[in-house]
């Protein structure tokens, strides 16, 4: 106990002596600054220059604080200015496409459908004939098969089918050598009221003279038919297919007798009865159906009718009487 009293006593007295001392110091240097200023500044110039010092670079430190701190703000105002134009920019853009998109989705297209052209190395004389859409039609009417499309509907007669093939015609049948028979019956029973067929025309024909044994018709068959049934006939000598289009105005029908080529390898009665918009030709072939069915160029036609010049041959016009 007593030398911890002793330590408090020793300390007691530095600090008084040090208190001291401070006392004295600042009595001499308030008493030179008086008496002696030079020797005041002398004395106090260093601690002067180091708070100085201090003073400054605090100032300067904090300026640049500031600065900084006004930098980073300014920095941040533009980055927000900016992120805020990019989003004004993103949100008309995604409007717009939106926009676009709707306008795509609701908008009817218009399609437009494509299709071969024909080859190069081909003209249109040489292309063959084309099966039009429903322009003409086989059709059941009572019992009978109607052509349609054209001036007149057409009763129709297949030579070659079961029912006529095998019927005479002369020493011959209907089905190798009855075109002639078969196309007028065709032509009689469209346009008069007359009920024939070809094998009762087959019979008129061998009884008037018009039958060639082995040769199927003369061309006599067709001028003495019409007449013989109270139709008006005339013969085309034409070479234009503007003609042929003309020849077959108010209900008119044509016969041709065709030689070798798209309908027959020898000599064929074909019977012409319209033309459509396009100016091509609808025709009822007595030995194919399927030819019944087809457009035909009329160019085709007139390039492939017989040679043959007796009766009016090869082109007829047959109409009703005025």
């Amino acid at each position: 106990m007593k030398s911890s009293g002793s330590k408090h006593t020793r300390r007691n007295i530095v600090l008084v002596a040090l208190l001291a001392v401070l006392c004295i110091g600042a009595a001499e240097l308030a008493a030179c600054r008086h008496f002696a200023p030079d020797v005041y500044q002398q004395i106090t110039a260093p601690v002067r220059h180091a708070v100085s010092v201090t003073v400054d670079a605090c100032r300067v430190g904090l300026n640049a604080a500031g600065q900084f701190c006004q930098d980073v703000g300014e920095e941040m105002v533009r980055l927000a200015q900016q992120a805020g134009e990019g989003i004004v920019r993103f949100a008309h853009q995604a409007t717009r496409q939106a926009s676009q998109f709707w306008e795509e989705l609701t908008t009817p297209k218009l399609i437009q459908l494509e299709y071969d052209e024909p080859p190069e190395s081909s003209s249109p004389e040489n292309w063959g004939p084309v099966i039009p859409p429903a322009l003409t039609e086989l059709l059941e009417r009572d019992g009978r098969q109607i052509l349609t499309g054209g001036n007149v509907d057409i009763v129709y007669f297949y030579q070659a089918s079961e029912e006529w093939a095998g019927q005479p015609y002369g020493s011959d049948t209907i089905g190798p050598y009855g075109c002639g028979p078969t196309v007028m019956a065709m032509v009689v029973a469209s346009m008069t009221d007359t009920d024939t067929d070809p094998a009762a025309m087959a019979a008129w024909a061998v009884q008037n003279g018009h039958w060639a044994r082995r040769s199927g018709s003369y061309d006599s068959i067709v001028p003495g038919a019409a007449q013989a049934f109270g139709l008006e006939v005339e013969s085309l000598p034409t070479q234009d297919p503007e003609d042929l289009r003309t020849a077959l105005r108010d209900g008119k029908l044509l016969v041709a007798h065709i030689g070798p080529g798209h309908f027959t390898t020898g000599g064929h009665f074909i019977l012409i009865h319209g033309a459509t918009l396009t100016g091509d030709l609808l025709v009822a072939d007595p030995n194919s159906p399927e030819r019944s069915l087809m457009i035909w160029d009329p160019q085709i036609i007139l390039d492939e009718l017989s040679s043959a010049r007796s009766h009016g041959a090869p082109l007829w016009v047959i109409s009703k009487p005025r």
